[in-house]
This record gives structure tokens, C-alpha cells and sequence, in this order.
């Protein structure tokens, strides 16, 4: 059995995919296998990836599954990988040739037990022109949280133990939206363990236009009960009280957004959400400023 899965969401990204494919054929070490879950593709995905299945030069699985968004995916993925370690490679990005060799011998060079504290590894990403996206690591061990609480910086490569990640539930699915922020899980995990960290780019990120890191505001309008949803965990186990209550706006202008009037009840901070709820609205309204000339909620 390989020892790592690189599992790939794919939404109309045929295009894009090669690239990806190209540098995991080059990858010095492997000892993986890459998984693509096809979220509901209308384009030539499927054709694209059984010409990669035909050449045979990498263990490739493929699932196709109704489009339910990134999360949706993530938890298709999560449900179906059997190795030691997963990590998420999106379809606009790719791999150096030295970053599974990279994971794997970080990995390996801890001892069986000591595997048993860490949540896995966490790396660097970098822009199409090899600068560092963000910060580096001054530790040798994080949380997530940690390393942006202590001012860090910027978008790192995750690397999970799978056992991790399947022992926590899965990414809510809420009718008639596609979007739940997949810190929801990392937030989590942060609470029982400790990351590896690595200052090694593992990922060379390229921002698509399409991409949901460009279209944050739409997305925010679209899928409010999800961002809710993710609020309410950060009010509840974040450290710092300051993002609590930049979370507790945002969960009031969400909830404005799916017409929640039980909002206050369902909060795990009550205080805070009612002190939160002046901010909120300005964000409530910014929101549908920045929609504007889309339709509202009840429409879609």
C-alpha cells in the first residue's frame, strides 16, 4: 500500500489538470497515489483522466460524484483514502519534483509513537514565480491557529494523518449551497494535536479567476448558513478572543443573509453575538452591496 494520497477536487478543470498530472509523474518519490474526485464536471474531465489511467505511469483513482462543492469533495475524498497520509492538491496548482520525497522522509524520520502526537505536516506555498506566499515557520511545531495568532502569514500545504481526519465528522452538506470553509476541520484537529512544520515549498499555488479565493464576497452571499456554520465553531473554540468576535459578526451578517431570526438562541456566545450584532449589519449590508446586481437568496 502507497503511503500518501494527493487527492484532487475537480469542477470543470480539464484544462488545468495536465499540468498537476506532469508534475506528479515527475515526483522523485512515488510512494502515492493521486485520487480525483470529479465534483459534477460538464466539461472533458473524464476523458482527461482516463488518459492519464491509460498511460499507467502513477496510481490514479477517480470518483465522480453530483457537484456539492469543495467540502463535498473533501469529504468524498476523506471517505475513500486508505493511506497513512492525505494531501489536498487543488487542480490549478502543482507539485515541485522534490515534495513527496519531502513529506515522506520528514515523516519517516519521527518514531511510531511520536507519530501519535502530530495531526501531520504543514509546508510552505509559493507563487507561480517561486516566492514564498505568506511567511515561514519559526517553529519547529504548531496548530494552525497558533501560527496565525502569532502573526504568520499567508496560505501553507497541509499534510493530514488520514486517521485524523476521517475521526471527525464531515463538512455539513446545507440544501441549495456549495460552500463550508474547510478550516471547519483544521480548527478541529487543532485542538488535539500539533503540526510538523516544514520551511519547503510543497505546492506552487495559480490563482484562477474562478477560483473561490477570488470570488469570496459571492460566495459569502451564496452559502450563508455554511459560513454560519464555521462562525459558530470559531466562537466556540478559537483561543483568541478577538477572532471571536470578528467570528461573531460574521456570523450575525450571515445569519442576516439566510434570514436566521433564531440566530441569538442558536449562538454558542450569546453576549458576544448580541454585542456583534451593529457590526454584523454593516457587513450584512456590505454583502449585498458587493451583490448587488445578482439575485437574492430566495431566487437562486
Amino acid at each position: 500500500m502507497k503511503q500518501l494520497t494527493v487527492f484532487t477536487p475537480a469542477y470543470n478543470r480539464g484544462h488545468l489538470l495536465p499540468r498537476l498530472y506532469e508534475s506528479l509523474i515527475n515526483q522523485t518519490n512515488q510512494d502515492f497515489v493521486w485520487l480525483i474526485v470529479d465534483d459534477g464536471s460538464s466539461d472533458n474531465t473524464q476523458f482527461v483522466v482516463s488518459d492519464f489511467q491509460n498511460e499507467n505511469k502513477i496510481e490514479i483513482k477517480y470518483i465522480f460524484q453530483e457537484n456539492q462543492g469543495m467540502h463535498g469533495a473533501h469529504n468524498t475524498a476523506y471517505e475513500n483514502i486508505n493511506t497513512e497520509l492525505n494531501t489536498c492538491i487543488d487542480s490549478d496548482d502543482f507539485m515541485p519534483d522534490y515534495a513527496v520525497e519531502t513529506i515522506l522522509e520528514k515523516w519517516n524520520s519521527i518514531s511510531e509513537e511520536d507519530k501519535k502526537k502530530y495531526s501531520g505536516i504543514v509546508g510552505l506555498d509559493a507563487y507561480m514565480n517561486g516566492n514564498v506566499i505568506g511567511s515561514e515557520f519559526s517553529t519547529n511545531y504548531t496548530t494552525l491557529e497558533d501560527f496565525y495568532l502569532l502573526g504568520g502569514k499567508g496560505d501553507k500545504k497541509l499534510v493530514y494523518r488520514t486517521e485524523v481526519m476521517q475521526k471527525y465528522p464531515p463538512y455539513p452538506i446545507f440544501k441549495g449551497e456549495k460552500y463550508v470553509g474547510l478550516a471547519y476541520k483544521y480548527l478541529l484537529a487543532d485542538q488535539d494535536y500539533k503540526l510538523i512544520t516544514i520551511n519547503k515549498v510543497l505546492v506552487i499555488v495559480d490563482y484562477q479567476p474562478g477560483g473561490s479565493s477570488n470570488n469570496m464576497f459571492r460566495q459569502y452571499y451564496n452559502n450563508p448558513r455554511g459560513f454560519a456554520f464555521l462562525r459558530k465553531q470559531g466562537m466556540e473554540l478559537s483561543k483568541s478572543k478577538k477572532r471571536k468576535y470578528i467570528d461573531a459578526i460574521h456570523y450575525v451578517s450571515s445569519s442576516f443573509l439566510s434570514r436566521n431570526s433564531k440566530f441569538i438562541a442558536e449562538s454558542p456566545a450569546k453576549t458576544l453575538t448580541i454585542l456583534a450584532i451593529p457590526f454584523g449589519f454593516i457587513l450584512f449590508l456590505l454583502v449585498k452591496y458587493k451583490n448587488r446586481n445578482r439575485p437574492a437568496l430566495s431566487e437562486l
